[in-house]
């Protein structure tokens, strides 16, 4: 692996730059507007981080294991990377731009597709619900699956590019939720939790949403921050990430497929989400991966085996 680490050093400080850049922000926030940060909701996370990226600088300059390097320090990005990313999108809410969902309903409708159909399918087949929900609750340990089986098995560049696409995913769905905020189906609709059988995982995003755009909630939250972005679904795209990432692992690659089509198809009642967000999820995942491989083919473009890797997802 030795004749990858300067690209791999290439893309950590990339890394680890944009997650300074967006921490940045955060800590500013409170010096021009009325937020507040939260501390003790960073202090797990920064705690992760330090542990892995100190066994991270272990194992990759006194007892040189590549792979547990490599494993350890991207753990240590995404880690890091959602907890600044978070109390960002928390700043994107609190623009208070127009939300817009009649058009996203609209968009369903001209499509042909009946979200109020899908949530009575869902209370009629409660047995089908109680599958989806933990899957639809998996992603968190799905991600870091896949950064220890990238890692595991050589890929470790591909490993990078499957952290670049996570960050870009997230800051293009950041952006975009600032210019497009829309509270959900749910709301839209004028259901609650009462209507139904069914209690979506988002169900507790929604004051929080309300109160960063009203300016009743000032709190920026990395652990136990809730998901407030409806359009387009970051759920989605990262299903999509999760399935491109462990493709190469013939092993995995139809499992993750098949929990990922799941995860999909729970998307749009547990997550509050349209049709059209979903959509929009994976082509947003599809616009993360190309950029994310355009970024690591120029960090190794000095070297052929490192196209040959971005090629073919293979160590």
């Amino acid at each position: 692996m030795d004749h990858a680490a300067p690209a791999l050093r290439r893309l950590d400080r990339l890394i680890w730059g944009i997650v300074a850049a967006v921490a940045g922000i955060v800590l500013v926030a409170p010096l021009v507007s009325q937020f507040r940060i939260a501390w003790p909701t960073f202090v797990p996370a920064a705690l992760a981080c330090a542990a892995l990226t100190a066994g991270g600088c272990f194992y990759s300059r006194w007892r040189r294991e590549p792979r547990l390097a490599s494993g350890l320090v991207c753990t240590a990005q995404v880690i890091a990377f959602a907890a600044v990313g978070a109390p960002l999108s928390y700043l994107a809410a609190s623009v208070n731009a127009p939300l817009y969902d009649h058009a996203l309903d609209l968009v369903d409708r001209a499509f042909g597709l009946d979200w109020k159909a899908l949530l009575i399918w869902m209370n009629a087949s409660p047995a089908t619900y109680a599958l989806l929900r933990p899957i639809y609750l998996s992603l968190t340990l799905q991600m870091t699956t896949v950064a220890l089986c990238l890692a595991f098995s050589g890929r470790l560049v591909w490993l990078r590019v499957y952290t670049l696409a996570f960050v870009y995913a997230v800051l293009i769905c950041i952006a975009v939720s600032a210019v497009l905020p829309a509270a959900g189906a749910w709301p839209y609709y004028g259901l609650s939790a009462s209507e139904s059988h069914i209690v979506p995982a988002v169900s507790t995003s929604w004051p929080v949403f309300h109160g960063l755009r009203d300016g009743t909630f000032r709190v920026l939250i990395a652990v136990g921050s809730e998901g407030i972005i409806t359009f387009p679904s970051l759920h989605a795209a990262l299903a999509v990430i999760v399935v491109a990432a462990l493709w190469p692992i013939a092993m995995l690659r139809w499992v993750f497929l098949a929990l990922n089509a799941a995860m999909l198809a729970a998307t749009p009642i547990d997550g509050s989400h349209y049709f059209i967000d979903v959509l929009a999820g994976i082509g947003l995942a599809t616009l993360s991966l190309l950029l994310a491989h355009a970024t690591a083919a120029r960090a190794a473009s000095h070297a052929v085996p490192h196209a040959r890797e971005l090629a073919h997802g293979a160590g």
